[in-house]
């Protein structure tokens, strides 16, 4: 299979960020890894079950979300082109406590851990670099886990909402970014109603703490917001 016109995407993931195409070439070729398509709303993972390969998300958008006893679900993540889920599930023997599901029509790109694992006999430095960067997007999502629970403390949806819009103005680098989540993921993700984190978005915005549009968010003033979450 020819892999190379997935290559640009691969070099935005943690996983394959920056390297050439004679790497890729030689990853591809041990790894021999392949690529599934999916619908808006099928199952890509269920809660449950184990998994023993990487996903990487080339086009299209997934949601990952955690099911809670009373039959809700809590948005963990929302990832687009580019994006990484089940590397920290498949170098374990542990069952996803997670259901990923097709946000929008995507195709998947899915690396078997036991090669990651276990590099070939060439011991190539591409296959080397790659474990170095699976290493390192294991250990940024365990502190993404960090502030998500940080998050989660703060006792006011206030707070909660300053907090993440000054978490996503970190990650852009600047003061005006669109997020993939819909107000209804962001609400599981804040832990709260929907109708709730409206109404308080709108109340941020009419006091000028925040400008809102569709996804899309500005912030005129971050230290205003910063203030007002601690």
């Amino acid at each position: 299979m020819d892999y190379t016109p997935y290559y640009d995407t691969l070099r935005r993931t943690p996983l394959f960020c920056g390297m050439p195409d004679a790497d890729l070439n030689t990853l591809m070729h041990c790894f021999a890894p392949h690529i599934r398509r999916y619908a808006r709303g099928e199952l890509l993972l269920l809660a449950g079950y184990e998994m023993h390969e990487v996903g990487v998300v080339l086009c299209g958008e997934i949601v990952a979300a955690k099911p809670m006893p009373d039959g809700t679900a809590v948005v963990m993540a929302h990832m687009g082109p580019g994006g990484v889920f089940a590397d920290v599930l498949a170098g374990s023997r542990d069952k996803s406590p997670v259901n990923v599901t097709a946000a929008a029509p995507c195709e998947v790109l899915y690396l078997p851990c036991e090669a990651l694992l276990r590099p070939c006999g060439a011991l190539h430095p591409a296959h080397l670099q790659l474990l170095h960067n699976w290493l390192q997007t294991v250990s940024g999502k365990y502190f993404a886990l960090d502030r998500r629970l940080e998050l989660l403390c703060c006792r006011s949806l206030r707070g909660r909402i300053c907090l993440w819009l000054l978490e996503q103005r970190e990650q852009a680098g600047a003061d005006t970014f669109t997020t993939p989540l819909t107000r209804a993921e962001l609400a599981s993700y804040l832990n709260c109603d929907r109708s709730a984190l409206c109404r308080e978005l709108g109340r941020m915005q009419a006091e000028g703490l925040v400008a809102l549009y569709r996804r899309s968010f500005k912030l005129p003033d971050p230290e205003r917001l910063r203030a007002a979450w601690q």
